[in-house]
Parts: C-alpha cells; sequence; structure tokens
C-alpha cells in the first residue's frame, strides 16, 4: 500500500487542529447517549449506552420508544443528525456551528414532534467543569471535514477490532463508542469476578464504575485525544491490573504509560505504517496476552482462530 493510499485510508489526525470541533461534538453525542440510557434497559457493564460505528457515522441502533423503535444517527457525510422511527416518521437537525445548548433544546423539540417526551440527566458526564448542557453557550465548532475524517478513522478503527473481537471464545464486548469518555473500545472477559472497583472515576458514578468493572478484563480502545493527552492513540489495560502485566513485550511503537496504567499506541504510528492493520493487530494480541499471561487466565479454553467470512468456525465434533 502506498503512502497516498494509506493517507486516504486512515486519515491523519491531529487535536490542536480539530480540539474545538471534539469537545463540541463529544458534548453532542453525550446528549444522544443519555436519551438512549433514559430509554433503554440497563445492560450488563452499560452496554446499552453506547453508539456504534455505522455506513454514515455514528448510530444508537434502535431504541425501545413505547411501542415502537428510535433510531438517531450522526451521519457525518450529509452532516446531519437524523431520528428515524419505526412508524416511518423523520427528523433531521443540520450538524454545523451551534452550542450545546442550541442542539439540546433543537433535539428533545423534534423528539416532541415526534411524540417522545424524553427526560435526561443534563450534565456532562467525565468531562473537567461540566456546564449543564441546557446553558453551554461556550462550546459551537462543527468543522465538518474533521468530523469527517474522524468518522472515517473510526471505520478502520473498527473493523479491526471486530477482526480482533473473533479471536475469542470468551464472553466479550461489542465493538462500541462510549460517550463519556469518547472512545471505541472492544472488551475481552477472563470469566471470573473482580475485586470491587474503588470508584473515584470524575463525572462517573461510583455505582456505575464497580457494575462496569465487576468481572476481570482486558480492554483495548482508539481515543481521539484530549487536553491532558493531546494525541490520538490506541490503549490498552487491565483491570484488575495483574502483577508483571507492565512488562510485556509489544511492538516497538507502544509503550507503558505509567501515569495513564495502560499501554499507548500512537494513531500516527499506525497510520503510517507499512502495513496498519498488521500494526494495530500486534498491539491488541501481545497487550491481550500480557494481560491473560500475568493474571493466569485459561488462554487455551477462551482463543481461537480469527473469524473468516461465510467460514463456520470448526468445534471438536464437526472437525
Amino acid at each position: 500500500m502506498s503512502p497516498d493510499e494509506r493517507a486516504a485510508i486512515w486519515p491523519e489526525l491531529r487535536w490542536a487542529d480539530w480540539r474545538d470541533t471534539a469537545i463540541t461534538l463529544q458534548l453532542w453525542t453525550q446528549i444522544v447517549g443519555k436519551i438512549r440510557l433514559s430509554l433503554t434497559p440497563w445492560l450488563n457493564h452499560g452496554w446499552q449506552v453506547p453508539l456504534y460505528v455505522s455506513a454514515r457515522g455514528l448510530t444508537t441502533s434502535p431504541i425501545p420508544a413505547g411501542h415502537e423503535l428510535l433510531e438517531i444517527e450522526f451521519d457525518f457525510i450529509a452532516h446531519r443528525l437524523v431520528c428515524r422511527t419505526s412508524e416511518g416518521q423523520q427528523r433531521e437537525l443540520a450538524l454545523e456551528p451551534r452550542s450545546v445548548a442550541d442542539f439540546h433544546d433543537r433535539l428533545l423539540g423534534l423528539l416532541a414532534d415526534l411524540g417522545m417526551e424524553v427526560r435526561i440527566h443534563g450534565v456532562p458526564n467525565e468531562m473537567p467543569d461540566p456546564i449543564p448542557f441546557a446553558r453551554d453557550e461556550s462550546h459551537k465548532s462543527y468543522d465538518a471535514d474533521a468530523a469527517h475524517r474522524f468518522w472515517r478513522a473510526l471505520v478502520q478503527v473498527d473493523r479491526v477490532f471486530k477482526l480482533f473481537r473473533s479471536g475469542f471464545l470468551g464472553k466479550a464486548s461489542p465493538v462500541h463508542f462510549f460517550w463519556g469518555s469518547f472512545d471505541l473500545a472492544v472488551t475481552r472477559f477472563s470469566g471470573r469476578t473482580a475485586p470491587p472497583h474503588p470508584g473515584g472515576v470524575p463525572g462517573l458514578p461510583d455505582p456505575v464504575t464497580r457494575e462496569a468493572y465487576s468481572h476481570e478484563v482486558s480492554s483495548a480502545g482508539f481515543w481521539p485525544g484530549g487536553d491532558g493527552f493531546p494525541e490520538p492513540a490506541f490503549y490498552s489495560y487491565a483491570y484488575p491490573e495483574p502483577e508483571g502485566f507492565r512488562a510485556g513485550p509489544v511492538p516497538p511503537a507502544a509503550r507503558f504509560d505509567g501515569e495513564l496504567g495502560e499501554y499507548i499506541l500512537p494513531y500516527e504510528a499506525v497510520r503510517t505504517a507499512a502495513s496498519p492493520d498488521a500494526l494495530l493487530l500486534d498491539f491488541l494480541e501481545a497487550t491481550y496476552a500480557a494481560a491473560a499471561d500475568a493474571a493466569g487466565w485459561d488462554r487455551a479454553a477462551l482463543e481461537c482462530a480469527m473469524g473468516m467470512p461465510a467460514r463456520v468456525r470448526k468445534t471438536e465434533k464437526s472437525a
């Protein structure tokens, strides 16, 4: 693959270039995510709340709304927010520079026009110095090109994460986008319970954190950056962190960040690699192995070859 071909598939992302748009977009996704949270029955580990990468952007997937279904999608091709119902109704809101307060009020108004009165917790989560959505006139940036590039990066990450997920027979999460932390993640479970999480995650209620980390995990994800870590990166961590986890062999471009408590692989290293997919899969496999080996997971029982399209996985009896 030539450098130009890689650049078209794995777009350049620089946090400083789209910081204001990223923060505004994170707040918008929180509003949409909280609508899903308010209507959907709780699922283990909070899996009822994330968004998913779609062919046009990020979607809630179908949400139960009375006797019907509601789906809300960020369309980063046409740059619009689309609300659809199983009754055939549709309402749209342009994705353009507008304040969080305006986005909040207009979206709830669209839902009311669809006959859905929705109440959400009106304060952002997992963000410093949160401003209630209905009063936030400070965040109002939207760079359409930057939002599109971010989504194109998510498309690539989503497909590689899904391939990685297919190589595990044990319990594994979907590949999903958490609007609180603004990251795309996939998690593997050992099958064993974990000690209670100490909590203390800023902007996240302790009962939510403890329920999310009720079992041992090896989790990996992609984060576009933030003020505290101003570069897009892949990460991988274990909870609880077993002794020896930090000493696992990883690709040369990766490192363990002691302050974050997780392995980091810069997005730039992946997108400029001769084979981005291979480097990312190497990172995912190596950091998972570091967690599983250090914690004594039953790897022989939990792992399998990665899935192939249209090919049934062989079992002992079928073999």
